[in-house]
């Protein structure tokens, strides 16, 4: 059988040849894709046993049985157009900032809580000289129209504000905003906490740093063990 098969990070640097089209034997899991992609790589273990892994654009687990035409998107841990119906954005453009909060302002807030992250000028004490983003987007999109509407679903707020910079992005530079309105602050404060907090751990979204002595791909934060192949696939048995 044949899968589609999608790398992501440092992925694209240590599997360039593998991303496309992938022959497997008929009833292959997702352990077994991986363990045939391992192979051709010696070394970062550590990655490995951090991937998660997406079939269709959604969270599997490592015993997940493929089938032909399935399409298979490797994610190591994550570090466009017009705004949704849900104010939910992955752009090129620059982030308008003021813009996107102005809008989202209604007569019965009380409060709106702004995170707005910006390319810094230094990593660890090497001067950065630009940022690029990379996503799978279609599967980042999604992700964060669900963790909108859990947000809405989960603490007393009105309505979430997303949005994300994607490609090469210079010191200064928003690369992520998320803007929270509520009737009262604790609960805009609360959510806006966990919109970025959980975003960062589960949105397939990267960023590789240009230094002046090098580019490296940022080190991600863990997945949450309940979406990690290996783990869910311990706790399913």
């Amino acid at each position: 059988m044949r899968v589609r098969l999608l790398v992501f990070g440092l992925l694209k640097d240590l599997l360039p040849a593998t991303t496309g089209e992938l022959d497997l034997p008929t009833g292959s899991t997702v352990a077994d894709l991986l363990q045939a992609c391992r192979q051709s790589v010696a070394g970062h273990d550590q990655l490995w046993s951090s991937l998660a892994v997406a079939v269709n654009r959604e969270y599997v687990t490592a015993g997940y049985s493929l089938t032909d035409g399935d399409e298979v998107a490797l994610l190591p841990p994550v570090s466009g157009g017009a705004p949704d119906a849900d104010n939910v954005l992955l752009t090129r453009e620059p982030i308008d900032a003021e813009k996107l909060v102005s809008g989202l302002k209604q007569g019965e807030d009380g409060a709106v809580t702004v995170f707005d992250g910006i390319v810094r000028n230094n990593t660890r004490g090497r001067k950065t000289r630009y940022l690029d983003y990379h996503a799978y987007e279609e599967m980042a999109l999604k992700q964060m129209q669900d963790l909108a509407a859990k947000a809405r679903a989960d603490f007393k707020i009105r309505q979430v504000a997303i949005a994300h910079r994607l490609g090469k992005l210079e010191v200064g530079e928003t690369s992520v905003l998320i803007a929270v309105a509520a009737a009262h602050r604790g609960a805009a404060f609360d959510a806006c906490r966990w919109l970025i907090d959980t975003l960062k751990k589960t949105v397939p979204i990267w960023k590789k740093e240009h230094f002046e002595d090098g580019a490296v791909w940022a080190d991600g934060e863990p997945f949450p063990p309940e979406i990690m192949p290996e783990r869910k696939a311990e706790a399913a048995n």
